[in-house]
């Protein structure tokens, strides 16, 4: 990933508060397309410029070819607000982030997601490695504001649930390890859903962090369908369980993990 800035030059007439509503909305676009990364993005005026922190996946993350319907549209208002097209400085790379996959194509992919990651929730399949959204090959011309919000909705959740002192303890893991869970449901139709637009397989994780009894962990079912889904050995070192009629994936569970 790559720490950059984004110059957003004063070219007309405006107000902060236009301004901050038109860098706001381009920015947004750009969550959604999964151009940009995180959560957080320090914005600040100097002189007759706008300047924006930002991480990209990508160097070519911000050319107009990645960018979605959407995304363009929001690049064109900045005029109307009075501002430049944004320039882009790379200042270098963010070391606390995973290295995108480096693939032109992927076979499969992998719907994952933890509390702790700021990239795409989309891997390859092969190296396990982030893939940015807008490389995917979505046909639709749709963006993935749906994919990323459900992706904040979960992380949240995670995150309760890994805390060392728990409020809504089983609420939380219950969303996060349940097949059932409105949460995972909605993920997995996600994956369905990418999975019939790419024609390719887009496997689904469901994270598995304690059991009721480790002694039968290994003999687990697919929740969905109820097959024999265990592994011979694990997939990149973490999916101990693949159904590949249902395309889901998950793990022996972590408190049973000797």
């Amino acid at each position: 990933m790559l720490v950059a800035e984004l110059e957003f030059k004063i070219i007309a007439d405006t107000s902060f508060a236009e301004a901050e509503q038109g860098i706001r909305h381009y920015l947004e676009k750009l969550i959604f397309q999964g151009q940009i990364l995180g959560r957080e993005f320090p914005t600040y005026q100097a002189k007759d410029s706008f300047f924006s922190r930002v991480v990209l996946p990508q160097s070519d993350a911000l050319d107009k070819k990645s960018h979605s319907s959407a995304g363009l549209q929001a690049l064109e208002q900045l005029q109307l607000v009075g501002l430049s097209y944004p320039k882009l400085t790379i200042l270098g790379d963010d070391l606390m982030s995973n290295h995108t996959d480096p693939c032109p194509s992927h076979a499969a992919i992998i719907l994952f997601c933890s509390f702790s990651a700021t990239n795409s929730v989309l891997y390859c399949a092969e190296h396990f490695a982030p893939v940015p959204l807008y490389k995917v090959g979505r046909t639709s011309g749709e963006d993935f504001e749906s994919l990323v919000r459900w992706q904040l909705q979960y992380q949240a959740l995670d995150e309760i649930q890994m805390q060392e002192k728990r409020v809504l303890f089983k609420s939380a893991e219950q969303s996060v390890q349940g097949f059932y869970s409105e949460l995972n449901q909605q993920g997995y139709q996600q994956a369905k859903t990418l999975s019939k637009e790419l024609s390719k397989p887009v496997y689904y994780y469901l994270y598995s962090g304690s059991s009721a009894d480790c002694r039968l962990e290994t003999e687990k079912k697919c929740p969905s369908c109820g097959s024999d889904w265990k592994l011979a050995e694990s997939w990149h070192g973490l999916f101990d369980f693949c159904c590949q009629p249902c395309q889901l994936l998950s793990n022996i569970a972590f408190d049973c993990q000797s």
